[in-house]
């Protein structure tokens, strides 16, 4: 049924991390995979039945962490499929699938989404984006969603979680890092304007613009405080990720001369026992109105 990219080539990479290959970065998405699923109360706490489900598409699954946790939660789902553009990604995707019972439902595919979608009209009863403003530009938006109602049937779903691009901690060098981040995911383009909610507070109207129907939102105020397993989670995450995205911080403009000081501080200040952060998330979600020949401009 897919028809993925050619497996032997990747091409030109949009994501905050350009090699693929990063063992860190796949560490580091696992991590957070769980953690947000965690904190978020699920795979899917706001549909009211995901049981009625019976196939998903997973945009930019990463590792894959989300659509194996549906498919266990959910044995009615019949089809969950995963796409990236990352071949290192997937084939560590299809791996734990196998390794965790699910490899006869769920399928990985390399594919690049900003391309297109290489699915059948009308097939998916879900389409599920998480964190991928990390790889999707502005201006990408509009053929990406159409892709996706393409793709859904009638009345499917189309669900979005973005976060903000800012945490609030006790932690000041973590603050600093995180504006760095900021500077850096503005100047790329991933973000409508440079602000914490650069990408959350246009969710809501680019699914209606772009033709998604009876959108519906709900926000998340996720805390993480030292001596937690959440909290060490985040720890963790962070460590990774600003260890990660320094040649993206670098190439923007965006890397202050002290970063590597304040990155040592973080580490410091991220094991105290009064840590604290929180992070805001947004979950966006509409029906699909697509009709076959229809495209939308």
């Amino acid at each position: 049924m897919a028809n993925p990219t050619d497996p032997r080539r990747e091409l030109a990479n949009t994501y905050f991390v350009q090699d693929r290959s990063n063992q860190d970065e796949m560490t580091r998405l696992r991590i957070q995979d769980q953690m947000l699923t965690t904190g978020m109360g699920g795979v899917l706490p706001e549909q009211v039945d995901p049981t009625q489900l019976r196939r998903v598409l997973d945009v930019g699954c990463g590792t894959g962490g989300w659509l194996i946790e549906t498919a266990k939660q959910y044995p009615e789902i019949q089809v969950l499929i995963g796409v990236d553009a990352s071949r290192k990604m997937v084939e560590w995707a299809r791996q734990q699938a196998e390794e965790q019972g699910v490899s006869d439902r769920v399928e990985f595919h390399v594919m690049d989404a900003l391309l297109i979608l290489a699915f059948p009209n009308n097939y998916f009863d879900l389409v599920n984006q998480r964190c991928a403003g990390s790889w999707i530009r502005t201006w990408e938006w509009p053929k990406l969603l159409d892709e996706y109602q393409r793709v859904s049937r009638t009345r499917g779903t189309i669900r979005v979680t973005e976060p903000a691009i800012l945490h609030e901690s006790n932690s000041p060098a973590l603050t600093g890092l995180f504006e760095m981040f900021q500077c850096a995911m503005h100047r790329s383009g991933h973000l409508f304007e440079e602000d914490t909610t650069g990408i959350i507070a246009h969710l809501p109207d680019l699914l209606t613009r772009y033709g998604i129907q009876n959108v519906q939102s709900k926000a998340y105020t996720l805390e993480y405080l030292a001596g937690t397993a959440a909290g060490e989670a985040y720890y963790q995450d962070m460590m990774h990720a600003f260890r990660n995205i320094r040649p993206f911080l670098q190439q923007w403009g965006c890397l202050a001369e002290n970063y590597e000081t304040m990155y040592q501080h973080f580490l410091q200040e991220g094991q105290q026992p009064d840590f604290r952060a929180t992070w805001e998330l947004l979950t966006v979600w509409g029906t699909s109105q697509y009709r076959e020949g229809i495209r939308r401009e």
